[in-house]
């Protein structure tokens, strides 16, 4: 099976085994598509902003669009059987449901980076979403909610030296709410055990770490094999590896038969971040695996962990 063919498995699976969250009576929002909030390679970079009609809370939530570090807009919308909008909406939350640039063409340092120019253009137009810019939240599932993670524990506080104003801010969230993400790709399943190795868990996805660089003698871009780099690559975008004291509460909800993203996954990464003195839940999804059909019900658990660390105390 060829990766496309694979990953396009990989996303009806998703659509036949989540039910849909929108209901009848879904609260009403307005949306704003394909806002611009950056450029690469001569390509936009957008997200879709849905407002709260009334009941407004003053707090921006990030739903990281993206499975398999592959990101569609066809996925971004507030039907989409995988979309928390209703409920986070419902809740008075403004919900930015950010495109990433897609593996194969972008790498995941590359699509962090994107990430990372999302929250910081979001806190930048905070006034004009009549959003707090420093009560953001950030969720996903799977690649979404690896990248939630990244920004949740790697967010930095930005370059003040920056031409542009946008990059002078910081790109760090103030809480994380996500599915099954992998947190550890060195350590996957059990210890030592390399993810995006050729026999790992997650061969098929190798092309989001094909990290290449310019030979001198051949002038191409060519693939990485030292062994050392690659070991860095994981490292480096792995959660786990940049927990400290002041990474943003996380919840992560996880099943214990997940056959993609081992739930071991989850109990590293909320253990680290005990160790460190930041409030961590783990949910666990007894018999589930990577999915289960009514995903929605879990939508509130993840609202109540985003009404619990980033809405004001009267």
């Amino acid at each position: 099976m060829t990766f496309r063919k694979l990953l396009r498995a990989f996303f009806l699976f998703f659509s036949l085994a989540f039910v849909s969250a929108a209901r009848a009576d879904e609260p009403a929002f307005t949306k704003a598509t394909d806002v611009v909030y950056g450029h690469k390679s001569g390509m936009a970079l957008t997200m879709n902003i849905f407002t709260p009609k009334q009941n407004a809370n003053g707090v921006g939530i990030v739903w990281v669009v993206s499975g398999g570090w592959v990101s569609s807009p066809d996925w971004a919308t507030g039907e989409w059987v995988m979309s928390p909008v209703p409920e986070l909406i419902k809740r008075g939350y403004t919900v930015f449901a950010v495109m990433h640039g897609c593996q194969p063409k972008f790498i995941i340092p590359e699509i962090l980076q994107d990430m990372n120019r999302a929250v910081r253009f979001i806190r930048y137009h905070a006034k004009d979403y009549h959003i707090d810019p420093e009560r953001i939240g950030i969720t996903g599932g799977s690649a979404g909610g690896h990248l939630s993670l990244m920004q949740g524990t790697a967010g930095d506080a930005g370059n003040p030296k920056a031409p542009d104003p946008i990059d002078r801010l910081s790109s760090r969230v103030q809480a994380v709410a996500c599915f099954f993400p992998p947190t550890d790709f060195l350590n996957y399943g059990k210890e030592g055990n390399v993810a995006f190795k050729v026999d790992g868990t997650l061969k098929d996805f190798r092309t989001a770490v094909d990290l290449r660089e310019l030979d001198p003698k051949t002038k191409q871009f060519e693939h990485v094999t030292d062994e050392k780099k690659l070991t860095e690559l994981y490292r480096n975008i792995s959660p786990i590896t940049h927990v400290k004291a002041d990474s943003a509460p996380s919840l992560i909800i996880h099943g214990d038969k997940d056959f993609l993203v081992p739930f071991q996954q989850a109990e590293i990464m909320v253990a680290k971040l005990k160790e460190a003195g930041v409030p961590a839940e783990l949910v666990v999804k007894k018999g589930a695996a990577h999915g289960w059909g009514d995903i929605g019900k879990d939508y509130p658990t993840i609202a109540d962990w985003f009404d619990k660390y980033l809405k004001k105390r009267s």
